[in-house]
This record gives C-alpha cells, sequence and structure tokens, in this order.
C-alpha cells in the first residue's frame, strides 16, 4: 500500500477507524478481531480510535482495549502500526455525547489510554472535540505538556476550525502532527480546513469519509459519479471516493470506519488507485 506521513512517521495512505466495532450495532469480539488483522494483512499501518468509542457508561476505552488485543495476538509484524486515539469527548452510556477538555483531566485520559493500549508512549494522541467552557488554549496546552513528559510522541487536534489549528500550531509548534475533521463527498464544510493542513504540512485525516456509518454504501446520497467512474475503472464506488480524497493533497490519509474484514481490504486497495484530471474535476464537481 502507498504511505503518507504523520509527523516525521510513515502510515499507510488508509486508516482504519474503529468505532463501529465498539458502539451500538457493534459486532461480536471475534468479528472486530478479524477486521483489525484483516487491515494489518492488506497493509493497513494506521488505526485510529478514542476512548469514547464504548457503547455503555461501564466500558469507556472498550475500542483501546479491542485494538490492543488484535494487535497483540497478531502474528505477523505489528511494530509498524500507528495508533492514534483521542480524549475529552465523553459518552455517559445513554447514548449522548458531552465533553471536558480541562488539561488535567485530559492528561488523566492520555495515561489511562495509553494503559488500555498497554504502551509506554501513546504514538498520536488527538484532542477530540473543543469544549466551549475550557479556553481552546489550555486544552492544547495539556497536549504540549503530555509531549514534554514523554506520555505521547505526537500530538493532534480534531473537529477543529481554522483559527484553532493556527492556535494550536502557535502551542504546539512544529509538533501539531494532525488534524481529524469529518470530510465526505457529501460533507466538504471542512475545505478551508485541509487546504490550511496542505499549506501548513500538517496531516489531515477525515472522518467519515464515506459518508458515515449507515449511509457509505449510498456515499451518503452522494454517490452517483463515484459509481460511474466506478464501473469504468471495476472498483467498488467506496474506492474511488477515498481515492478521491487522497487526490486532494499529499497529507490527506482518510481512516474509513470498518466492522467486517472485507470492508477494510476494499477500502484498502482504493490507495492503488490512480485518478485522472477530468475524473478527479468530475468528482470535486
Amino acid at each position: 500500500m502507498n504511505s503518507r506521513w504523520i509527523g516525521d512517521v510513515s502510515v499507510s495512505a488508509i486508516g482504519l477507524g474503529g468505532m463501529p466495532m465498539s458502539i451500538e450495532g457493534r459486532p461480536d469480539e471475534a468479528r472486530s478481531i478479524a477486521t483489525i488483522r484483516a487491515a494489518l494483512d492488506a497493509g493497513v499501518t494506521l488505526i485510529d480510535t478514542a476512548d469514547a468509542y464504548h457503547r455503555d457508561a461501564a466500558e469507556v476505552g472498550h475500542n483501546e482495549l479491542l485494538i490492543a488485543k488484535a494487535l497483540a495476538g497478531y502474528g505477523g509484524d505489528a511494530s509498524g502500526v500507528l495508533v492514534a486515539t483521542k480524549g475529552g469527548h465523553l459518552r455517559p452510556g445513554d447514548g449522548s455525547w458531552t465533553l471536558n477538555g480541562h488539561p488535567e483531566y485530559l492528561k488523566r485520559a492520555a495515561r489511562a489510554s495509553a494503559a488500555r493500549l498497554d504502551v509506554e508512549a501513546i504514538g498520536l494522541y488527538q484532542f477530540h472535540r473543543p469544549d466551549p467552557q475550557v479556553d481552546y488554549a489550555d486544552s492544547v496546552g495539556a497536549l504540549r505538556d503530555l509531549l514534554d513528559e514523554g506520555v505521547i510522541r505526537m500530538a493532534g487536534i480534531s473537529n477543529a476550525n481554522v483559527d484553532q489549528i493556527r492556535l494550536a500550531q502557535e502551542i504546539l509548534g512544529t509538533r501539531l502532527a494532525s488534524v481529524q475533521n469529518q470530510f465526505s463527498p457529501a460533507y466538504r464544510s471542512s475545505q478551508a480546513e485541509l487546504d490550511l493542513c496542505a499549506a501548513l504540512g500538517i496531516a489531515f485525516l477525515p472522518w467519515s469519509p464515506l459518508g458515515g456509518i449507515s449511509r457509505a454504501s449510498t456515499l451518503a446520497g452522494k454517490g452517483e459519479a463515484f459509481e460511474k467512474i466506478g464501473n469504468e475503472l471495476g472498483v467498488s464506488p467506496q474506492q474511488v471516493c477515498l481515492a478521491w480524497e487522497l487526490s486532494l493533497a499529499p497529507i490527506v490519509i482518510p481512516i474509513p470506519g470498518a466492522s467486517r474484514p472485507a470492508s477494510i481490504q476494499d477500502s484498502a486497495r482504493a490507495s492503488e488507485i490512480t485518478l485522472t484530471h477530468d475524473q478527479i474535476t468530475e468528482l470535486s464537481a
């Protein structure tokens, strides 16, 4: 599989989003572990998770534990896998989401994530979502402290706007490694953030790059052009979608979610597709 960079770490051009394996409607553990290992077999070396990827209140970190178990029992070489996790977004267990961007909370959450992932330092730790009750600079300052303390190796932010990216870069300097925002054919409001990341050389990780867990089969209603070109190339429209996102800038690394081995195997092949200029223009329109 083709590769791209997050900070000074080379990763696969397509990552694996772990959320579908841990929230409502999730598969059994055996299928989830098989999905993670199928991703590794396909050459995926970036796995995205969060401590909030769980269903019930008492199982915080469910997805982190699942990933750690899958990696520990993998028969191949997983030493080059970068696991990216997030903190600051919580699920009380009733299906809702809450926020906590207080620096001391983020520091505790990062250490708890490291323990669940069974690592001395988290490869990439991202502030999950801005908390309007906390100064954004204070939340990002916690990432700076975690870097200085060696709890995390790289720092990123998620669900951030242009001003927040610039502020985080000011606080972290060259140590701001990634921005993870929603981006897909049906959701392009983060184009300005993608363009800024391209200008600054910061990895941009689109979440829900196929339009969301329940809408990926139709690319959230935007799949007609992608299906047409997929038929021309003999590949799935989902592969075309991911290849289109990769074509937008060399810093883009989509992280499609998956809960079945076949899904991530299909997604992984997208990095081998080369779209023509005319095809990219048609899809971008």
